[in-house]
Protein backbone atom coordinates (compact mmCIF):
# COMPACT_ATOMS: atom_id res chain seq x y z
CA UNK A 1 0.00 0.00 0.00
CA UNK A 2 1.46 3.36 -1.05
CA UNK A 3 0.79 7.11 0.07
CA UNK A 4 2.06 10.25 -0.44
CA UNK A 5 3.76 12.18 2.31
CA UNK A 6 0.57 14.50 2.15
CA UNK A 7 -1.71 11.97 3.09
CA UNK A 8 0.00 9.90 6.10
CA UNK A 9 -1.77 12.27 8.83
CA UNK A 10 -4.76 11.61 7.25
CA UNK A 11 -4.17 7.79 6.87
CA UNK A 12 -3.09 7.94 10.86
CA UNK A 13 -6.19 9.93 11.61
CA UNK A 14 -8.65 7.74 9.76
CA UNK A 15 -7.18 4.70 10.74
CA UNK A 16 -7.36 5.27 14.59
CA UNK A 17 -11.12 6.43 13.90
CA UNK A 18 -11.39 3.42 11.90
CA UNK A 19 -10.73 1.49 15.32
CA UNK A 20 -13.35 3.18 17.01
CA UNK A 21 -15.84 3.02 14.70
CA UNK A 22 -15.51 -0.27 13.76
CA UNK A 23 -15.28 -1.88 16.93
CA UNK A 24 -18.94 -3.23 16.64
CA UNK A 25 -21.25 -2.26 13.26
CA UNK A 26 -23.86 -3.14 15.41
CA UNK A 27 -24.56 0.21 16.47
CA UNK A 28 -23.11 3.26 14.87
CA UNK A 29 -23.61 5.30 18.05
CA UNK A 30 -22.26 2.62 20.24
CA UNK A 31 -19.57 1.00 18.54
CA UNK A 32 -18.53 -0.30 22.09
CA UNK A 33 -21.07 -2.37 22.22
CA UNK A 34 -21.10 -6.13 21.19
CA UNK A 35 -24.15 -7.64 21.71
CA UNK A 36 -25.72 -10.67 20.94
CA UNK A 37 -27.24 -11.28 17.31
CA UNK A 38 -30.42 -13.63 18.00
CA UNK A 39 -31.17 -15.62 15.22
CA UNK A 40 -34.80 -16.03 15.16
CA UNK A 41 -36.25 -19.43 13.72
CA UNK A 42 -40.17 -18.92 14.94
CA UNK A 43 -40.53 -14.83 14.85
CA UNK A 44 -43.13 -13.80 17.80
CA UNK A 45 -46.68 -12.44 17.05
CA UNK A 46 -49.45 -11.89 18.83
CA UNK A 47 -49.76 -15.00 20.72
CA UNK A 48 -46.39 -14.30 22.72
CA UNK A 49 -46.58 -12.51 25.83
CA UNK A 50 -45.69 -9.31 27.06
CA UNK A 51 -42.12 -8.42 28.15
CA UNK A 52 -37.93 -8.62 27.56
CA UNK A 53 -35.80 -11.55 27.04
CA UNK A 54 -33.46 -11.61 29.61
CA UNK A 55 -30.44 -13.81 29.04
CA UNK A 56 -26.59 -13.74 29.63
CA UNK A 57 -24.87 -15.89 26.78
CA UNK A 58 -21.79 -16.82 27.15
CA UNK A 59 -18.72 -19.09 25.63
CA UNK A 60 -16.69 -21.28 26.84
CA UNK A 61 -14.56 -21.41 23.30
CA UNK A 62 -12.63 -17.74 24.55
CA UNK A 63 -12.52 -14.59 22.08
CA UNK A 64 -13.46 -16.86 18.41
CA UNK A 65 -10.84 -14.92 16.65
CA UNK A 66 -11.44 -11.91 14.54
CA UNK A 67 -14.24 -13.45 13.19
CA UNK A 68 -16.68 -11.81 15.39
CA UNK A 69 -16.67 -9.46 18.45
CA UNK A 70 -18.37 -10.62 22.05
CA UNK A 71 -18.99 -9.49 25.45
CA UNK A 72 -19.80 -11.80 28.13
CA UNK A 73 -22.04 -10.16 29.72
CA UNK A 74 -26.18 -9.82 31.21
CA UNK A 75 -28.62 -8.56 28.47
CA UNK A 76 -32.44 -7.16 28.65
CA UNK A 77 -33.45 -7.74 24.56
CA UNK A 78 -36.79 -7.36 22.93
CA UNK A 79 -38.53 -9.88 21.11
CA UNK A 80 -37.39 -8.90 17.39
CA UNK A 81 -33.65 -9.34 18.97
CA UNK A 82 -33.03 -5.34 19.43
CA UNK A 83 -30.99 -4.25 22.27
CA UNK A 84 -32.17 -2.87 25.38
CA UNK A 85 -29.99 -2.82 27.82
CA UNK A 86 -26.58 -4.10 27.48
CA UNK A 87 -25.07 -5.21 31.08
CA UNK A 88 -21.31 -5.28 30.00
CA UNK A 89 -19.39 -2.59 32.55
CA UNK A 90 -22.09 -2.53 35.13
CA UNK A 91 -21.18 -6.51 35.80
CA UNK A 92 -17.88 -7.88 36.66
CA UNK A 93 -16.52 -11.30 35.13
CA UNK A 94 -18.77 -13.90 34.55
CA UNK A 95 -22.26 -13.12 34.55
CA UNK A 96 -25.50 -15.16 34.62
CA UNK A 97 -29.04 -15.47 35.79
CA UNK A 98 -29.90 -12.53 35.30
CA UNK A 99 -33.57 -11.64 36.41
CA UNK A 100 -36.35 -8.72 37.24
CA UNK A 101 -37.96 -8.85 40.72
CA UNK A 102 -39.05 -7.14 43.37
CA UNK A 103 -37.00 -5.96 46.63
CA UNK A 104 -38.49 -2.89 49.15
CA UNK A 105 -41.46 -2.21 46.87
CA UNK A 106 -39.03 -1.49 44.18
CA UNK A 107 -38.04 -3.25 41.13
CA UNK A 108 -34.81 -4.52 40.65
CA UNK A 109 -32.57 -6.74 38.41
CA UNK A 110 -29.85 -9.27 40.01
CA UNK A 111 -27.31 -11.51 38.50
CA UNK A 112 -24.59 -13.36 39.98
CA UNK A 113 -21.08 -11.95 38.79
CA UNK A 114 -17.70 -13.83 39.59
CA UNK A 115 -15.98 -16.94 38.14
CA UNK A 116 -17.16 -19.95 36.01
CA UNK A 117 -15.61 -23.01 36.54
CA UNK A 118 -16.81 -24.59 33.15
CA UNK A 119 -14.72 -27.64 33.77
CA UNK A 120 -16.87 -28.43 37.03
CA UNK A 121 -20.17 -26.55 36.10
CA UNK A 122 -19.65 -23.90 39.14
CA UNK A 123 -18.90 -20.63 40.14
CA UNK A 124 -17.12 -18.40 42.50
CA UNK A 125 -18.58 -14.93 43.36
CA UNK A 126 -21.54 -13.02 44.67
CA UNK A 127 -24.94 -11.44 43.64
CA UNK A 128 -25.58 -7.87 42.84
CA UNK A 129 -28.99 -6.16 42.79
CA UNK A 130 -29.16 -3.12 40.39
CA UNK A 131 -32.59 -0.75 40.82
CA UNK A 132 -34.50 0.50 37.92
CA UNK A 133 -31.52 3.01 37.13
CA UNK A 134 -29.39 0.26 36.85
CA UNK A 135 -27.32 1.59 40.25
CA UNK A 136 -26.27 -1.11 42.82
CA UNK A 137 -28.82 -1.47 45.65
CA UNK A 138 -26.88 -4.31 47.37
CA UNK A 139 -24.39 -6.75 46.88
CA UNK A 140 -24.92 -9.83 48.60
CA UNK A 141 -22.00 -12.32 49.79
CA UNK A 142 -22.62 -15.73 51.85
CA UNK A 143 -22.04 -15.51 55.07
CA UNK A 144 -20.12 -17.84 57.67
CA UNK A 145 -17.10 -17.68 55.33
CA UNK A 146 -18.25 -19.46 52.41
CA UNK A 147 -18.40 -17.78 48.76
CA UNK A 148 -21.44 -18.19 46.88
CA UNK A 149 -22.20 -19.86 43.46
CA UNK A 150 -23.77 -19.11 40.74
CA UNK A 151 -26.79 -21.69 40.23
CA UNK A 152 -29.23 -20.02 42.27
CA UNK A 153 -30.58 -16.95 43.43
CA UNK A 154 -33.93 -16.27 44.47
CA UNK A 155 -35.79 -13.21 46.71
CA UNK A 156 -38.43 -14.10 48.71
CA UNK A 157 -41.59 -12.35 49.95
CA UNK A 158 -40.03 -12.04 53.19
CA UNK A 159 -36.89 -10.15 51.49
CA UNK A 160 -34.67 -13.13 52.10
CA UNK A 161 -32.42 -14.67 49.48
CA UNK A 162 -31.77 -17.53 48.54
CA UNK A 163 -28.58 -18.97 46.83
CA UNK A 164 -26.56 -22.01 46.77
CA UNK A 165 -22.76 -22.48 48.01
CA UNK A 166 -20.21 -25.54 46.48
CA UNK A 167 -18.23 -26.82 49.59
CA UNK A 168 -15.31 -29.18 49.19
CA UNK A 169 -14.87 -31.18 52.70
CA UNK A 170 -12.41 -34.26 53.11
CA UNK A 171 -13.72 -37.27 53.90
CA UNK A 172 -13.15 -41.02 54.00
CA UNK A 173 -14.29 -42.12 50.66
CA UNK A 174 -13.52 -45.91 50.13
CA UNK A 175 -17.23 -46.87 50.86
CA UNK A 176 -17.81 -45.22 47.29
CA UNK A 177 -14.80 -46.91 45.75
CA UNK A 178 -12.52 -44.19 46.85
CA UNK A 179 -9.16 -44.58 46.60
CA UNK A 180 -6.15 -43.02 49.41
CA UNK A 181 -5.96 -40.56 47.17
CA UNK A 182 -9.18 -39.42 46.97
CA UNK A 183 -10.76 -37.71 49.53
CA UNK A 184 -12.90 -34.60 48.23
CA UNK A 185 -16.23 -34.54 48.33
CA UNK A 186 -18.76 -31.57 47.79
CA UNK A 187 -21.14 -30.79 50.63
CA UNK A 188 -23.80 -29.03 48.28
CA UNK A 189 -25.13 -26.25 50.77
CA UNK A 190 -27.23 -23.57 50.48
CA UNK A 191 -28.32 -20.31 52.73
CA UNK A 192 -31.33 -18.23 53.12
CA UNK A 193 -30.54 -14.56 54.46
CA UNK A 194 -31.73 -11.34 55.19
CA UNK A 195 -31.09 -9.40 52.07
CA UNK A 196 -30.76 -5.90 54.54
CA UNK A 197 -28.43 -7.15 56.98
CA UNK A 198 -26.56 -10.01 55.51
CA UNK A 199 -27.83 -12.50 58.17
CA UNK A 200 -27.97 -16.16 57.33
CA UNK A 201 -31.28 -17.37 59.07
CA UNK A 202 -30.85 -20.87 57.73
CA UNK A 203 -28.47 -23.17 56.32
CA UNK A 204 -28.87 -26.51 54.70
CA UNK A 205 -25.45 -29.58 54.18
CA UNK A 206 -26.28 -32.11 51.83
CA UNK A 207 -23.83 -34.39 53.43
CA UNK A 208 -25.74 -33.36 56.75
CA UNK A 209 -28.82 -35.13 55.34
CA UNK A 210 -28.04 -37.25 52.42
CA UNK A 211 -25.71 -39.89 51.59
CA UNK A 212 -23.21 -40.17 48.57
CA UNK A 213 -25.36 -43.47 48.23
CA UNK A 214 -28.23 -41.40 46.51
CA UNK A 215 -25.70 -39.72 43.62
CA UNK A 216 -26.52 -40.76 39.76
CA UNK A 217 -22.92 -40.04 39.02
CA UNK A 218 -20.69 -42.94 41.23
CA UNK A 219 -17.09 -41.60 41.98
CA UNK A 220 -15.04 -44.23 40.11
CA UNK A 221 -16.35 -43.09 36.88
CA UNK A 222 -15.01 -39.63 37.59
CA UNK A 223 -17.91 -37.95 36.07
CA UNK A 224 -18.31 -35.67 38.76
CA UNK A 225 -14.93 -35.02 39.55
CA UNK A 226 -12.07 -37.49 40.94
CA UNK A 227 -11.85 -36.67 44.66
CA UNK A 228 -8.09 -36.03 44.61
CA UNK A 229 -7.89 -32.20 45.16
CA UNK A 230 -10.58 -29.36 46.30
CA UNK A 231 -11.06 -28.08 42.74
CA UNK A 232 -11.53 -32.04 41.59
CA UNK A 233 -13.86 -32.98 44.98
CA UNK A 234 -16.52 -35.84 43.85
CA UNK A 235 -19.95 -33.31 43.21
CA UNK A 236 -22.11 -36.19 44.21
CA UNK A 237 -25.22 -33.68 45.23
CA UNK A 238 -24.76 -30.93 43.10
CA UNK A 239 -27.51 -28.30 43.76
CA UNK A 240 -28.93 -26.39 41.21
CA UNK A 241 -32.25 -24.38 42.54
CA UNK A 242 -33.41 -24.25 45.72
CA UNK A 243 -37.29 -21.94 46.11
CA UNK A 244 -38.86 -21.93 49.62
CA UNK A 245 -42.62 -22.90 49.88
CA UNK A 246 -45.17 -20.66 51.51
CA UNK A 247 -44.89 -23.56 53.85
CA UNK A 248 -42.06 -21.89 55.06
CA UNK A 249 -40.33 -26.10 53.42
CA UNK A 250 -38.02 -26.00 50.51
CA UNK A 251 -37.99 -27.34 47.01
CA UNK A 252 -34.71 -28.26 46.00
CA UNK A 253 -32.99 -29.77 42.71
CA UNK A 254 -30.06 -32.14 42.79
CA UNK A 255 -28.25 -32.84 39.37
CA UNK A 256 -26.21 -35.18 40.14
CA UNK A 257 -29.02 -37.27 42.07
CA UNK A 258 -31.49 -36.84 39.31
CA UNK A 259 -33.77 -35.92 42.66
CA UNK A 260 -36.00 -33.19 43.58
CA UNK A 261 -36.74 -33.17 46.86
CA UNK A 262 -38.72 -31.05 49.61
CA UNK A 263 -36.07 -29.81 52.64
CA UNK A 264 -37.66 -29.08 55.65
CA UNK A 265 -37.11 -25.69 56.40
CA UNK A 266 -36.87 -26.14 60.48
CA UNK A 267 -34.18 -29.16 61.00
CA UNK A 268 -33.79 -29.63 57.59
CA UNK A 269 -34.66 -33.78 57.06
CA UNK A 270 -35.61 -34.53 53.59
CA UNK A 271 -39.78 -34.29 53.86
CA UNK A 272 -39.81 -36.66 50.36
CA UNK A 273 -38.01 -37.70 46.85
CA UNK A 274 -39.06 -37.07 44.01
CA UNK A 275 -37.58 -38.96 40.75
CA UNK A 276 -33.70 -40.73 41.43
CA UNK A 277 -33.27 -44.04 42.53
CA UNK A 278 -35.15 -43.59 45.58
CA UNK A 279 -38.20 -41.88 45.14
CA UNK A 280 -41.15 -41.55 47.32
CA UNK A 281 -43.57 -41.54 44.54
CA UNK A 282 -44.26 -44.08 41.91
CA UNK A 283 -43.51 -42.18 38.38
CA UNK A 284 -45.90 -42.15 35.75
CA UNK A 285 -46.01 -42.69 31.95
CA UNK A 286 -43.51 -39.64 30.79
CA UNK A 287 -42.80 -38.39 34.33
CA UNK A 288 -39.32 -39.82 34.47
CA UNK A 289 -36.32 -37.15 34.13
CA UNK A 290 -32.93 -37.09 34.79
CA UNK A 291 -29.82 -34.31 35.46
CA UNK A 292 -32.78 -31.96 35.87
CA UNK A 293 -32.86 -28.07 36.62
CA UNK A 294 -35.04 -25.12 37.72
CA UNK A 295 -37.75 -26.99 39.70
CA UNK A 296 -40.13 -24.61 40.98
CA UNK A 297 -43.74 -24.78 42.55
CA UNK A 298 -46.48 -24.03 40.21
CA UNK A 299 -49.01 -25.36 42.69
CA UNK A 300 -48.73 -26.17 46.16
CA UNK A 301 -52.28 -27.43 47.34
CA UNK A 302 -51.99 -29.33 50.28
CA UNK A 303 -51.62 -32.70 49.32
CA UNK A 304 -51.69 -32.31 45.45
CA UNK A 305 -48.85 -30.53 44.72
CA UNK A 306 -47.68 -29.40 41.14
CA UNK A 307 -44.12 -28.56 40.17
CA UNK A 308 -42.13 -27.76 37.01
CA UNK A 309 -38.35 -28.21 35.66
CA UNK A 310 -36.15 -28.40 33.13
CA UNK A 311 -35.49 -32.20 32.24
CA UNK A 312 -31.94 -32.18 30.27
CA UNK A 313 -32.44 -36.08 30.66
CA UNK A 314 -28.64 -36.40 29.77
CA UNK A 315 -24.92 -35.94 32.02
CA UNK A 316 -21.69 -35.73 29.56
CA UNK A 317 -19.39 -33.70 28.06
CA UNK A 318 -20.97 -30.36 26.12
CA UNK A 319 -18.59 -31.93 23.21
CA UNK A 320 -19.57 -34.98 22.16
CA UNK A 321 -17.87 -37.84 21.35
CA UNK A 322 -15.83 -38.09 24.67
CA UNK A 323 -17.63 -42.08 25.41
CA UNK A 324 -18.96 -40.53 29.01
CA UNK A 325 -22.76 -39.70 28.61
CA UNK A 326 -25.34 -40.65 30.55
CA UNK A 327 -28.74 -40.64 28.96
CA UNK A 328 -32.38 -41.05 30.61
CA UNK A 329 -34.63 -39.35 27.79
CA UNK A 330 -33.64 -39.38 24.05
CA UNK A 331 -34.23 -35.48 24.06
CA UNK A 332 -34.56 -32.57 26.60
CA UNK A 333 -37.82 -31.33 27.56
CA UNK A 334 -39.60 -29.06 30.35
CA UNK A 335 -42.30 -30.81 32.23
CA UNK A 336 -45.09 -30.23 34.75
CA UNK A 337 -45.04 -33.53 37.11
CA UNK A 338 -48.56 -33.36 39.68
CA UNK A 339 -47.53 -34.98 43.02
CA UNK A 340 -50.74 -36.76 44.75
CA UNK A 341 -49.69 -37.54 48.64
CA UNK A 342 -52.04 -39.90 49.32
CA UNK A 343 -51.53 -42.15 46.55
CA UNK A 344 -47.86 -41.57 46.30
CA UNK A 345 -47.96 -41.11 42.57
CA UNK A 346 -46.43 -38.29 39.96
CA UNK A 347 -48.43 -37.78 37.35
CA UNK A 348 -47.09 -35.88 34.17
CA UNK A 349 -49.62 -32.90 33.52
CA UNK A 350 -47.96 -31.62 30.64
CA UNK A 351 -44.33 -31.62 28.44
CA UNK A 352 -43.23 -28.69 26.03
CA UNK A 353 -41.38 -30.59 23.23
CA UNK A 354 -38.50 -28.87 21.54
CA UNK A 355 -39.25 -27.26 18.40
CA UNK A 356 -39.14 -28.62 14.93
CA UNK A 357 -36.37 -26.48 13.79
CA UNK A 358 -34.57 -27.25 11.06
CA UNK A 359 -30.50 -27.69 11.73
CA UNK A 360 -27.64 -28.23 9.80
CA UNK A 361 -26.62 -31.14 10.19
CA UNK A 362 -29.05 -33.30 12.46
CA UNK A 363 -28.74 -36.56 11.40
CA UNK A 364 -33.00 -38.32 10.78
CA UNK A 365 -33.39 -39.76 14.62
CA UNK A 366 -30.88 -37.53 16.16
CA UNK A 367 -32.80 -35.77 19.39
CA UNK A 368 -34.04 -32.27 18.17
CA UNK A 369 -32.74 -30.58 21.60
CA UNK A 370 -30.33 -32.55 24.13
CA UNK A 371 -29.49 -30.27 26.51
CA UNK A 372 -26.43 -31.67 28.49
CA UNK A 373 -25.72 -28.62 30.98
CA UNK A 374 -28.01 -26.03 32.16
CA UNK A 375 -31.56 -24.91 30.95
CA UNK A 376 -34.51 -23.12 32.70
CA UNK A 377 -38.54 -23.63 32.33
CA UNK A 378 -40.48 -20.32 33.20
CA UNK A 379 -44.22 -20.49 33.80
CA UNK A 380 -45.41 -17.08 32.30
CA UNK A 381 -47.78 -15.29 34.45
CA UNK A 382 -51.66 -15.25 34.18
CA UNK A 383 -51.71 -18.54 32.16
CA UNK A 384 -49.55 -17.00 29.15
CA UNK A 385 -47.67 -19.77 28.62
CA UNK A 386 -44.20 -20.66 28.96
CA UNK A 387 -40.40 -20.35 28.10
CA UNK A 388 -37.84 -22.49 28.03
CA UNK A 389 -33.86 -21.90 27.75
CA UNK A 390 -32.35 -24.98 26.18
CA UNK A 391 -28.77 -24.24 28.24
CA UNK A 392 -25.49 -25.73 26.68
CA UNK A 393 -27.52 -24.82 23.25
CA UNK A 394 -27.82 -21.62 23.03
CA UNK A 395 -31.57 -21.49 22.31
CA UNK A 396 -34.81 -20.37 23.47
CA UNK A 397 -38.28 -21.44 22.80
CA UNK A 398 -41.55 -19.89 24.08
CA UNK A 399 -44.62 -21.47 24.35
CA UNK A 400 -48.66 -20.31 24.54
CA UNK A 401 -51.05 -21.69 26.57
CA UNK A 402 -51.69 -25.08 24.30
CA UNK A 403 -47.92 -25.86 24.34
CA UNK A 404 -47.17 -24.48 20.59
CA UNK A 405 -43.75 -22.83 20.01
CA UNK A 406 -44.78 -19.15 19.07
CA UNK A 407 -40.98 -17.76 19.73
CA UNK A 408 -37.64 -19.63 19.04
CA UNK A 409 -34.37 -18.47 18.69
CA UNK A 410 -30.33 -19.75 18.50
CA UNK A 411 -28.79 -16.91 21.00
CA UNK A 412 -26.05 -16.38 17.71
CA UNK A 413 -25.62 -15.78 14.49
CA UNK A 414 -23.11 -18.03 11.92
CA UNK A 415 -19.78 -18.57 13.85
CA UNK A 416 -21.37 -17.86 17.01
CA UNK A 417 -24.42 -19.80 16.40
CA UNK A 418 -23.35 -22.97 17.88
CA UNK A 419 -20.61 -21.89 19.90
CA UNK A 420 -22.92 -19.51 22.65
CA UNK A 421 -24.63 -21.16 26.11
CA UNK A 422 -26.67 -19.50 28.49
CA UNK A 423 -27.43 -20.80 32.11
CA UNK A 424 -30.80 -19.70 32.70
CA UNK A 425 -33.68 -17.15 30.04
CA UNK A 426 -36.42 -15.23 31.03
CA UNK A 427 -39.23 -13.21 30.05
CA UNK A 428 -39.99 -9.92 32.38
CA UNK A 429 -42.11 -6.67 31.87
CA UNK A 430 -39.38 -4.26 32.67
CA UNK A 431 -39.32 -0.07 33.06
CA UNK A 432 -35.65 1.08 32.62
CA UNK A 433 -34.52 4.32 33.12
CA UNK A 434 -30.69 4.89 31.63
CA UNK A 435 -28.29 6.37 34.13
CA UNK A 436 -26.05 7.24 31.18
CA UNK A 437 -26.06 10.26 29.16
CA UNK A 438 -27.55 9.78 25.36
CA UNK A 439 -24.55 8.44 22.71
CA UNK A 440 -24.81 10.49 19.36
CA UNK A 441 -22.87 10.11 15.91
CA UNK A 442 -23.26 11.94 13.38
CA UNK A 443 -21.38 11.34 9.96
CA UNK A 444 -21.13 13.25 6.43
CA UNK A 445 -21.49 11.24 3.01
CA UNK A 446 -17.77 11.48 1.49
CA UNK A 447 -18.62 13.12 -1.57
CA UNK A 448 -21.78 14.83 -3.34
CA UNK A 449 -24.39 12.46 -4.18
CA UNK A 450 -26.10 14.82 -6.77
CA UNK A 451 -25.31 17.57 -9.32
CA UNK A 452 -26.68 20.38 -7.08
CA UNK A 453 -24.20 19.65 -4.72
CA UNK A 454 -25.95 18.65 -2.27
CA UNK A 455 -24.82 16.06 0.55
CA UNK A 456 -26.29 14.31 3.37
CA UNK A 457 -25.48 13.62 7.26
CA UNK A 458 -26.46 10.93 9.43
CA UNK A 459 -27.54 10.98 12.26
CA UNK A 460 -27.82 7.83 15.09
CA UNK A 461 -28.74 7.89 18.74
CA UNK A 462 -28.95 5.68 21.19
CA UNK A 463 -29.93 5.60 25.03
CA UNK A 464 -28.60 1.79 26.87
CA UNK A 465 -30.99 0.32 29.21
CA UNK A 466 -34.06 3.53 28.92
CA UNK A 467 -37.33 1.99 28.11
CA UNK A 468 -39.46 5.13 28.27
CA UNK A 469 -38.22 7.81 25.43
CA UNK A 470 -40.53 7.43 22.48
CA UNK A 471 -38.91 9.98 20.41
CA UNK A 472 -35.72 11.46 19.91
CA UNK A 473 -35.08 15.86 18.81
CA UNK A 474 -32.36 15.99 16.91
CA UNK A 475 -30.62 19.55 16.73
CA UNK A 476 -27.45 20.46 14.71
CA UNK A 477 -25.86 23.21 14.01
CA UNK A 478 -25.89 24.92 10.18
CA UNK A 479 -22.94 26.62 8.61
CA UNK A 480 -23.44 28.84 6.20
CA UNK A 481 -20.74 31.30 4.51
CA UNK A 482 -22.16 34.84 3.72
CA UNK A 483 -20.03 37.54 1.62
CA UNK A 484 -21.52 41.00 2.30
CA UNK A 485 -21.68 44.27 0.47
CA UNK A 486 -18.22 45.26 1.38
CA UNK A 487 -16.76 42.15 -0.06
CA UNK A 488 -15.95 40.64 3.62
CA UNK A 489 -16.68 36.60 4.54
CA UNK A 490 -18.85 36.23 7.26
CA UNK A 491 -20.34 33.14 8.91
CA UNK A 492 -23.42 32.47 10.47
CA UNK A 493 -24.61 29.55 12.79
CA UNK A 494 -28.44 28.58 12.79
CA UNK A 495 -29.59 25.48 14.92
CA UNK A 496 -32.62 23.70 13.43
CA UNK A 497 -34.45 19.80 14.71
CA UNK A 498 -36.50 17.54 13.86
CA UNK A 499 -38.46 15.25 16.23
CA UNK A 500 -38.36 10.98 14.73
CA UNK A 501 -40.11 8.23 16.43
CA UNK A 502 -38.32 5.75 18.49
CA UNK A 503 -36.70 2.78 16.11
CA UNK A 504 -35.19 -0.08 18.94
CA UNK A 505 -32.25 0.85 20.34
CA UNK A 506 -30.39 2.79 17.92
CA UNK A 507 -32.47 5.53 15.90
CA UNK A 508 -31.33 7.29 12.82
CA UNK A 509 -32.31 9.94 10.49
CA UNK A 510 -30.61 11.69 7.50
CA UNK A 511 -30.29 15.82 6.65
CA UNK A 512 -29.90 16.97 3.83
CA UNK A 513 -27.86 20.33 2.71
CA UNK A 514 -26.90 22.22 0.29
CA UNK A 515 -23.36 22.68 -1.00
CA UNK A 516 -23.20 25.63 0.97
CA UNK A 517 -24.38 24.42 4.16
CA UNK A 518 -21.84 23.04 6.33
CA UNK A 519 -23.20 20.71 9.62
CA UNK A 520 -20.50 21.40 12.29
CA UNK A 521 -22.47 19.29 15.29
CA UNK A 522 -25.26 17.88 16.68
CA UNK A 523 -27.42 16.59 19.46
CA UNK A 524 -30.49 14.79 20.61
CA UNK A 525 -33.01 15.25 23.58
CA UNK A 526 -35.25 12.33 24.48
CA UNK A 527 -38.81 13.04 24.67
CA UNK A 528 -41.74 10.71 26.47
CA UNK A 529 -45.21 10.04 25.06
CA UNK A 530 -45.95 13.81 26.02
CA UNK A 531 -43.17 15.23 24.53
CA UNK A 532 -41.10 15.62 27.69
CA UNK A 533 -37.59 15.75 27.69
CA UNK A 534 -35.99 13.17 29.83
CA UNK A 535 -32.27 13.18 28.59
CA UNK A 536 -29.81 15.15 26.73
CA UNK A 537 -26.87 13.73 25.03
CA UNK A 538 -23.64 16.50 24.23
CA UNK A 539 -23.27 18.10 20.87
CA UNK A 540 -20.69 15.88 18.62
CA UNK A 541 -19.12 17.02 15.82
CA UNK A 542 -19.72 15.36 12.41
CA UNK A 543 -17.09 13.18 11.11
CA UNK A 544 -16.83 12.40 7.63
CA UNK A 545 -18.25 8.62 6.65
CA UNK A 546 -15.10 6.00 6.31
CA UNK A 547 -14.63 4.99 2.92
CA UNK A 548 -12.51 1.97 1.28
CA UNK A 549 -11.27 1.48 -1.84
CA UNK A 550 -9.54 -1.42 -3.15
CA UNK A 551 -6.16 -0.49 -5.37
CA UNK A 552 -4.77 -1.99 -8.47
CA UNK A 553 -2.42 -4.22 -6.12
CA UNK A 554 -5.48 -5.27 -3.77
CA UNK A 555 -4.45 -3.33 -0.87
CA UNK A 556 -6.95 -1.49 1.21
CA UNK A 557 -6.80 2.18 1.13
CA UNK A 558 -8.55 4.00 3.89
CA UNK A 559 -9.66 7.52 3.25
CA UNK A 560 -11.39 10.36 4.93
CA UNK A 561 -12.62 10.17 8.48
CA UNK A 562 -11.57 13.63 9.48
CA UNK A 563 -13.77 15.62 11.69
CA UNK A 564 -15.68 18.10 10.03
CA UNK A 565 -15.29 20.49 13.40
CA UNK A 566 -12.86 22.75 14.34
CA UNK A 567 -10.54 21.82 17.38
CA UNK A 568 -11.89 23.01 20.57
CA UNK A 569 -15.24 24.39 19.61
CA UNK A 570 -17.37 21.78 21.51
Amino acid sequence: MRHTSSTLGLLARALAMAVAVMADTTYRSRPDLSPPHLNITIPCDSRCASGYLFVSPFTTYGEPDDRVSYQVAPYIIDSAGDLVWSGFGYFAGWTGNLQAARYQGQDVLFSFEGLHNGNHGHGHGHHTLLDSHYSVVKVLRAGGHHVSDKHEFAITDAATALFQIYEPVQRDLSAWGGDDAQTWIVDARFQELDIATGEVVFEWSSLDHVSPDESALALPRGLAGTGRSSATAWDYFHINSVIKGADGHYLLSARHASTVFKINGTDGSVIWRLGGNHSDFTLGDGVRFGFQHHARYVDESPGSEVVSLFDNSVYGSESAGDGNEVRVNPYSRGKYIRLDHTAKTATLVRALEPPAVAVPGLAQGDPPILTKSQGSLQTLPDGAGDFVNWGSEGQITEYDAAGTPVFHAFLGRGFLRDKLQNYRAFRFNWTGYSPEEPAVFAEQSSSSSSSSGEGTVRLFVSWNGDTVAKSWRFSWAEETAVVDAAGTAKTTTVWKDKVVARRGFETSTRIYRPEEVRIVSAKAEALDADGRVLGVSAAVAVQAALTRTINSKGDVDVVGQERLGFAGEL
